[in-house]
């Protein structure tokens, strides 16, 4: 398969410009010049920035506003896009509430004071990693699932081929895999830095960058959000996918043939988070939705939404088919660490001088 670029809209600026130069903010300016302020700051009527998959977004959404009567002014943004464009609107800001999405970029923005400290009542009713993950980010983010990192790839094309499938990281280095392997862009995708953070707490810095740079030869795409790579690999564009467990999940469940692995080594997990906007118009809205979306019934409807993470409030239904932890090895993920903007501001860097830069 051909190795290239994704270069569609937004992301593709900013993938590009992520490589340092001021164009970056100016192009996440640009989308934010683009919010109209009737839709953001409309009375009584929420502005939520969502960054779960689209169908669990809109279900949400819907949810809210039965139960509530109130409008949503709902806009879909991988976890990575959502961060900078929320950095961009800093001084005058376009949304109430920020949901779902990998922690670390919550709490970037937590500790850059993007986002509002608030501690929910119903705190004590949350998973110990959710209250952890709060505490971490002193009160301005909380935990509202979890997903663990894995591999999927597509066991038709792999038995067709008479190819063993890949057990560990390690394993996706073979020259069998040249071109063959679809990871996104971590500029853009909280999946893709939930991956490269796992690779530097695994690995060590300098042991995880010669991998990736290993890994370039066999990635076809670094593409623009994180669920792109199992939905390529279901296609059959590409044979393997690096990205979280839930979301090869749903696509299996979709019907096609994919298989996923925990590798052996060990793997990292997001914490999916949510935020209240710092200087929002609508304070009190979203707090409403923050306690919404924090209810144990609530958080059982994921599964309608083929969502399969694990919620984060202990009386909440478990998707049958969410991966389990228990069954899998996993790193005590530092979310403390790569959730601190310099830390990620150097890894990215350094990503798109190394890695990306060299990729065709």
């Amino acid at each position: 398969m051909r190795k290239h670029r994704d270069r569609s809209g937004l992301t593709s600026r900013l993938l590009r410009a992520a490589r340092g130069s001021v164009a970056a903010v100016l192009s996440v300016v640009a989308v934010a010049a683009m919010l109209p302020p009737s839709t953001a700051h409309a009375a009584d009527r929420l502005s939520l920035l969502c960054s779960a998959d689209l169908e669990w977004c809109q279900l949400m959404k819907k949810r809210f506003e039965k139960e509530t009567g109130v409008g949503v002014a709902m806009i879909r943004k991988s976890a990575g896009e959502a961060l900078a464009l929320l950095t961009a609107q800093r001084a005058r800001p376009q949304f109430d509430v920020w949901w779902a999405g990998s922690g670390d970029s919550h709490l970037q923005a937590a500790f850059e004071g993007l986002t509002e400290a608030y501690r929910s009542p119903a705190l004590a009713q949350l998973q110990p990693w959710a209250q952890r993950f709060a505490q971490t980010g002193r009160d301005r983010t909380v935990g509202v699932y979890q997903g663990l990192l894995g591999i999927g790839y597509n066991a038709a094309e792999l038995r067709k081929r008479r190819l063993e499938p890949p057990k560990c990281w390690r394993d996706l280095l073979s020259p069998a895999w040249k071109g063959e392997i679809q990871i996104a862009n971590p500029n853009a995708s909280g999946t893709a830095y939930v991956a490269l953070a796992t690779l530097v707490q695994l690995m060590g810095e300098d042991e995880a960058f010669r991998y990736l740079r290993a890994l370039n030869s066999n990635v076809s795409q670094y593409t623009a959000t994180g669920v792109a790579p199992g939905e390529a690999a279901s296609r059959g564009e590409a044979s393997i996918a690096i990205e979280f467990l839930h979301d090869l999940v749903k696509q299996r469940v979709a019907g096609f043939d994919i298989a996923t692995v925990a590798p052996c080594e060990g793997t990292g997990f997001e914490i999916g988070g949510m935020s209240l906007i710092a200087g929002a118009a609508h304070p009190a809205l979203a707090k409403q939705f923050y306690e919404f979306a924090l209810r144990a019934d609530v958080q059982s409807l994921a599964e309608q939404a083929h969502a399969y993470q694990m919620p984060s409030n202990r009386d909440a239904a478990v998707p049958k088919l969410a991966p389990q932890p228990s069954s899998i090895k996993l790193i005590d993920y530092d979310a403390a660490r790569f959730g601190d903007p310099a830390t990620r501001k150097r890894l990215l860097q350094r990503w798109n001088t190394e890695i990306y830069a060299h990729a065709r």
